[in-house]
């Protein structure tokens, strides 16, 4: 890996970052003022409903320009949504226009990876994202924690020379703003890769029919199915267990908001360090054989309404962790290898995307009823985890007989 790709890192990274800890603070907002406890994963679908809305468009927007410029854009955007949460705009509408930003960003992230490198180092190089982005997950859990901590807040006042009254949540955001701003810098230094897949007419139906063209496409391509059902399933259960946590947490555990997000910080920890096993010793060919991973996943998920300490949390939320990091790494560098060789890498990354988000949508909108319905936390785990395993176990069955190697 060259100064290049390492300069997309962290580029990827400081925006991811800055992502994560505004989550935080933006929780942080709507406890302020009083919101109902299911607003929060309403919260996330306001930010996600940008990746399904904008899905035909962003892969077209991405493919046809340098990926560093659109992911200069797309983080500016955010920026934008982050300053509009900080000057008193309702947390909802302020984090839908982060996710604006986001939805642009995400096909350029992932869609320079193919450009820039060849296929061979797509695996180890979407470990190295994958890593970078959890641990931008943690360190952004962990961070938001320590910025909502009154005590920090006020040492920093006391550095600025404060003497005001100052909303905590609000100085955890602009803290989140110049991370984004640090974003910005480092974007401008990204590499210049040429368009991938220029969208002959940009009139918005023809790329409405151009992203349905690629959506049927890739979901009829064997190997295209297979690593679409999986990243779809896991980002849709993944997203929505970040909350079940911090709610299992606050509730089951007692722990403060701070104590809270640095328990998911755990599962992302695991994460990490199951992509950076995967990037090791799976092979681009073998990624199929990961799926029976989300099987035992799903499974361990179950096993968190037994647990009652923070010792066991901790163990049982990294292992979690480790699991699925494990199989949707290769899973991804499956799916971006074969969009490449198909349609491009932008407007494949925007079909799973678009699959991705609507599954979060649906799982986090049954969350909110579940939540609102009154079930306890710990039955709400449970059927999470259920899901995943029998969704998992259904792939596997569906898919056992393909074999990637007839198909690169």
């Amino acid at each position: 890996m060259n100064l290049g790709f390492y300069t997309i890192l962290v580029a990827q990274f400081l925006s991811a970052l800055a992502d994560n800890s505004l989550l935080f603070a933006a929780i942080a907002l709507l406890k302020e003022a009083h919101d109902p406890n299911w607003y929060t994963p309403i919260l996330q679908e306001f930010f996600i409903v940008s990746y399904i809305l904008l899905a035909p468009f962003v892969g077209a927007f991405s493919d046809a320009l340098s990926k560093g410029r659109v992911m200069f854009l797309c983080n500016n955007i955010k920026l934008g949504g982050c300053i509009a949460m900080l000057t008193g705009v309702h947390p909802l509408i302020s984090y839908a226009i982060v996710g604006l930003g986001a939805a642009g960003y995400s096909p350029a992230k992932y869609g320079i990876l193919t450009e820039y490198l060849p296929a061979e180092k797509l695996v180890a190089a979407n470990a190295w994202m994958e890593g970078a982005t959890v641990f931008a997950i943690i360190l952004g859990a962990l961070l938001g924690g320590v910025l909502l901590n009154p005590h920090f807040s006020a040492t920093l006042m006391a550095h600025l020379a404060w003497h005001g009254d100052a909303d905590i949540a609000k100085i955890a955001i602009l803290f989140v703003a110049l991370l984004y701003v640090a974003a910005a810098i480092f974007n401008l230094f990204i590499p210049v890769t040429a368009p991938d897949h220029t969208t002959p007419n940009r009139n918005p139906v023809a790329l409405v029919r151009d992203f349905w063209a690629s959506f049927v496409q890739l979901w009829r391509d064997p190997l295209g199915q297979v690593s679409l059902a999986v990243t779809t399933l896991f980002w849709g259960a993944g997203a929505t267990l970040r909350l079940v946590v911090l709610a299992w947490a606050l509730i089951t555990l007692h722990f403060s908001m701070q104590q809270a997000s640095q328990l998911t910080a755990l599962v992302a920890l695991g994460i990490a360090v199951g992509a950076v096993i995967a990037g090791e010793f799976v092979r681009l060919q073998d990624s199929v054989r990961v799926i029976s991973t989300g099987i035992v996943m799903g499974i361990v998920v179950m096993s968190m309404a037994a647990v009652h300490t923070a010792i066991g949390a901790g163990i049982l939320l990294t292992i979690i962790g480790i699991l699925g990091g494990f199989f949707v790494v290769p899973m991804n560098a499956l799916l971006q290898h074969r969009g490449h060789l198909l349609m491009g890498a932008g407007h494949s990354i925007a079909v799973q995307n678009f699959n991705e988000n609507l599954s979060i949508l649906f799982m986090l909108g049954l969350y909110a009823l579940l939540d609102h319905a009154g079930l306890s936390v710990d039955i709400i785990t449970v059927i999470f985890g259920a899901f995943i395993s029998l969704s998992m176990l259904i792939i596997r069955i569906h898919f056992r007989h393909i074999d990637p190697e007839q198909h690169q």
